[in-house]
Order: C-alpha cells, then sequence, then structure tokens
C-alpha cells in the first residue's frame, strides 16, 4: 500500500505559483481604487509639469518636452492661444492652463 503523496509536494512550483496568483489578485483587490486612479495621475502631471516649464519658467518646447518625459508613453497638444496644454496618456486626457504671472498654471477640465 502505498500512500499519495499531496498536490503540494507532487508540484511545488505549481503550488508556488498558485499562491503567488492568489496574493496578487487579493493585492490588486485592496488597491482598486488607487490602480484606477492611476492612468489619470500619469496625464494630468504630464500636462501640469509642461505648463509649467513653458508659461511659469519660459523655456523652450524642446527642453519642456524632455523635462516631462516618462515612461509611459504620453502625447502632448499646446494651444498657444489659451497657453493651455493638453496631455493624453494610458487612455485619459489632462489639461492645464496658465492662470497668470501669480497663479502659474492649473488642471482644468479638458471640455473648458
Amino acid at each position: 500500500m502505498t500512500a499519495q503523496k499531496s498536490f503540494i509536494r507532487r508540484r511545488p512550483f505549481s503550488s508556488l505559483g498558485v499562491l503567488i496568483l492568489l496574493v496578487l489578485l487579493a493585492l490588486i483587490w485592496t488597491w482598486r481604487v488607487q490602480l484606477q486612479a492611476f492612468p489619470t495621475i500619469i496625464s494630468a502631471y504630464t500636462a501640469k509639469e509642461y505648463c509649467s516649464c513653458r508659461y511659469v519658467m519660459n523655456n523652450p518646447v524642446d527642453y519642456c518636452q524632455s523635462y516631462v518625459k516618462q515612461w509611459l508613453p504620453s502625447t502632448l497638444t499646446e494651444s498657444l492661444s489659451e497657453k493651455r496644454i493638453t496631455a493624453t496618456g494610458m487612455g485619459r486626457e489632462s489639461s492645464a492652463q496658465w492662470q497668470g504671472l501669480r497663479q502659474g498654471c492649473r488642471l482644468v477640465s479638458p471640455a473648458s
């Protein structure tokens, strides 16, 4: 009579993989609100920092583009007449507009 080995003893790497997957799913569920906000943070950061670089610090376009460059791709659209920057990244869009000398740049809704 031979005793059957448990699943964990027969497949230790598969068992570890399943355990890691369960821990990751629990973490994702715990941080779901923060993870949903992350894409908006990328585009908002890019728009605000680029606006400040261009209109508050009066730096050239090339410098400001390299200043806000990130590992995650984003696109920038600049409206010179309104002094408004629109950044799109990870499927989200954010805009920042120069408010004046004392106020600097501020995030605004993209439709306004």
